[in-house]
């Protein structure tokens, strides 16, 4: 879920949801080609995005007929209490899926999608895939919306849509993005932080009215700060480059893939109707720090040379304490220096 990292318009990461290029955000990169990395003693299992497959993989088995996508299912209309609808099943959706089977061993995963292109990926994970369809052919009592806005003409419909796919019972689920939070003057930022007003920007203007879609039938919202696993994120983009045209003092919140998947799912357990959660690790870091971290590491073939930007909003600094303490959440990642440690 996103979304923004400057003075060149550059990709940076999002929360579950990648948003257009932003001179101001710290949410919303597109899954970039991996970095050639130095072997490590730990192996680090990681969801594949909508665009790869992954290398771990679950199966519900369920039996009966087949969908659209050649997946068996119980029956057509047998939705049993644990099942789970994804809306947009990429990175973050499939590591939601397999938590979530993980929880749920019995259950049917299904996958919304707007093209078919990645159908034989999901099937493989043991997801049910299917098209996002205009009238629901039947109702979830579980559904995690994680789809990005960048591919849609109307992304607060898409939410609507999906929401009509929901129950009542259980749990919904929107997956926004921090960036929403109106603070760019290295300021604390919390769940009660205000948020940008409606009209001053088109990319926040989406997920606020992708947010009240969700909110209103019941739902809730967790606002992700920016992902990152070892392969994705605003590490692996500027590691890339090389150079990069930006500020290296702007401040970027951040949360590990498996950690957004473990907050949404503890709060899809909650049933709580119509609430508002952040979703980061409660360390943030300078653009600089996060890259002098990579370069100390040891664990990727290239080095970072430097930001030359000197000009620039300077972030913020937000805190999840209390969606932690009424969740009952905490990260296995809790920093991305301690993440780097156990690549």
């Amino acid at each position: 879920m996103a979304v923004r990292f400057s003075t060149t318009p550059i990709p940076t990461i999002s929360l579950c949801l990648p948003l257009p290029p932003s001179s101001s955000s710290t949410a919303g990169l597109p899954f970039l080609r991996r970095q050639t990395r130095q072997r490590s003693p730990v192996s680090m299992t990681r969801a594949g995005d909508s665009s790869s497959s992954s290398s771990s993989s679950f199966s519900c088995r369920p039996t009966g007929t087949l969908n659209d996508g050649g997946l068996k299912i119980a029956s057509p209309g047998v939705i049993g209490q644990n099942d789970l609808l994804i809306v947009g099943p990429g990175v973050l959706g499939r590591t939601v899926a397999e938590k979530w089977h993980k929880e749920h061993p019995a259950c049917q995963i299904f996958g919304y999608t707007m093209t078919t292109d990645h159908h034989d990926e999901l099937i493989k994970l043991g997801i049910v895939p299917s098209l996002m369809k205009s009238k629901p052919t039947n109702k979830f009592p579980y559904v995690i919306f994680c789809a990005p806005p960048t591919q849609t003409p109307d992304y607060p419909g898409d939410v609507r849509l999906a929401a009509s796919n929901w129950s009542g019972e259980g749990s919904f689920l929107f997956t926004s993005s921090s960036a929403v939070y109106d603070c760019s003057d290295n300021g604390f930022c919390n769940e009660d932080s205000p948020v940008v007003p409606v009209g001053r920007s088109p990319r926040t203007d989406v997920l606020l009215k992708a947010e009240k879609e969700a909110l209103d039938i019941g739902g809730c919202v967790v606002r992700l700060a920016g992902l990152y696993n070892e392969d994705r994120g605003a590490h692996v983009y500027w590691l890339d480059k090389g150079t990069v045209d930006a500020l290296p003092d702007h401040v970027l919140n951040l949360i590990h893939y498996e950690d957004a998947a473990s907050l949404s799912i503890a709060i899809m357990k909650k049933k709580l109707r119509g609430r508002v959660f952040l979703g980061c690790d409660n360390h943030p870091l300078s653009r600089q720090e996060i890259m002098d971290h990579v370069n100390r590491s040891g664990k990727f073939s290239n080095k970072f040379l430097g930001f030359t930007g000197t000009d620039g909003p300077l972030g913020k600094r937000m805190n999840n304490s209390k969606t932690r303490a009424e969740i009952g959440w905490e990260p296995k990642f809790t920093s991305f220096p301690q993440f780097l440690d156990l690549l």
